[in-house]
């Protein structure tokens, strides 16, 4: 086999990360590598929302990189991350995507586990008793506490829960920074969260495509005909590009401009200076005062997040990956306590905008799959993000791809790639 054709390493042009190597994308190794130092050693991953378990008892299955982990409450309202892998013999035990469970049981040989993933029982522990003789059973110093379930670290911020493999992981705020901070708390204010319902897709594309399509923010006004139709998300909109100190988090942060005026699309072919919404109430757009001015702000936290708050919709979009060619992506839709009947409407309605098949989103999914079928038939190509120069920075502009420079600059720095 041709090394130059198939090489099994990224090749960089220099210590830039304006050329991003096909490979990066296709490697099984380097895959495996990701999962290692970005999911399971020293980052903070998203598991759920709190408003997802609200009473004692309750319970969601989500996936860490490819490891499944179920997120609990106790019975003291203390929220917990523990790995679904029985302690016994390995097996997968939960199978629902939410519940109720006092005990989790596995159905192979029985061990069941707290919420908190203490091990409870143990049957035949003691053996059993035939003709007067013991038979069978554990060592007579197996200990229980010994043999729970992986549990994670947990951090809890405005409702929001991450969980970490590794025991020592950074302080989720010094995870996030200062900068990302700030529109974190944006969003997760305080107020009590409400599930309002989820989205699920498989998208056959590697997962960092999704993190790069969320750190592009001139692709929106060229690609997604419906936001430059109606003004919500275009080059020419008032916007900032921010980044924690390694670059890793970004926020884009857009306010909308006017619609329908043509002067900075014209270079996009589907662009409609007429089209009209048979349903106008998609545009039934209310400010609210939490925004402090913008009116979308996107913010990636690197490797497994995006939270979104476009218009009156807001959400989380989480990435799990499935190798290095597809992942899984799940949309949270939610609201506030104290949203009204008539606002709660509103955010399921623009809500349409987004998801599989929403009117926006399921361009982003096309795109990626085309991408990642080009990538696993050249993999010693490149692609470029050149467009406001090669450098990594903070902007008040659109044009530009700096935020995904700086991913993969912390992406080799991490790497060591």
């Amino acid at each position: 086999m041709d090394d130059t054709l198939f090489p099994d390493t990224p090749r960089w042009e220099g210590d830039g990360t304006h050329r991003i190597p096909f490979v990066a994308y296709t490697d099984e190794a380097l895959y495996r590598r990701e999962l290692e130092r970005f999911f399971y050693r020293g980052h903070w991953c998203y598991v759920g929302l709190e408003a997802e378990i609200p009473n004692p008892g309750d319970f969601k299955r989500t996936a860490i990189g490819e490891r499944s982990v179920l997120m609990t409450r106790a019975a003291d309202g203390t929220i917990h991350v523990v790995e679904n892998v029985c302690a016994h013999r390995g097996m997968r035990f939960c199978r629902e995507r939410h519940g109720n469970r006092q005990i989790f049981t596995c159905p192979y040989h029985q061990w069941s586990y707290a919420p908190d993933g203490a091990l409870r029982n143990v049957p035949l522990r003691r053996g059993v008793r035939q003709d007067g003789e013991v038979l069978g059973g554990m060592p007579a110093d197996f200990d229980l506490a010994q043999h729970g379930l992986t549990r994670l670290q947990v951090a809890r911020r405005g409702g929001v829960v991450f969980a970490a493999f590794d025991p020592a992981v950074e302080p989720f705020e010094d995870y996030l920074g200062p900068e990302i901070l700030r529109w974190f708390d944006r969003l997760f204010d305080g107020r009590r969260l409400v599930l309002l319902g989820y989205n699920r897709q498989r998208i056959p594309g590697n997962w960092k495509l999704m993190q790069e399509n969320i750190k592009d923010p001139y692709h929106p006004g060229l690609l997604h005909t419906w936001f430059v139709t109606f003004g919500l998300w275009r080059a020419d909109n008032r916007s900032q590009l921010r980044m924690d100190a390694r670059h890793r988090h970004a926020a884009m942060i857009s306010t909308r401009g006017a619609a329908g005026q043509a002067a900075q699309v014209t270079q996009v072919s589907s662009f409609k200076e007429s089209m009209k919404l048979n349903d106008p109430s998609f545009l039934d757009i209310v400010p609210e005062p939490w925004w402090g001015g913008p009116t979308a702000v996107m913010t990636t936290i690197f490797p497994s997040v995006i939270l979104q708050q476009q218009v009156n919709s807001v959400s989380t979009r989480h990435i799990q990956p499935r190798g290095p060619g597809s992942f899984d992506f799940v949309w949270t839709h939610f609201g506030f306590e104290d949203d009204s009947n008539e606002m709660t409407r509103r955010r399921l309605r623009q809500a349409n905008l987004f998801g599989p098949a929403g009117f926006v989103s399921a361009d982003d999914g096309e795109v990626i799959e085309f991408s990642q079928q080009a990538f696993e038939s050249k993999p010693f190509h490149r692609t470029v993000a050149e467009l406001g120069g090669r450098e990594v920075g903070d902007t008040e502009h659109m044009v530009t791809e700096t935020l995904i420079r700086g991913m993969y600059r912390y992406w080799r720095e991490v790497m060591e790639a």
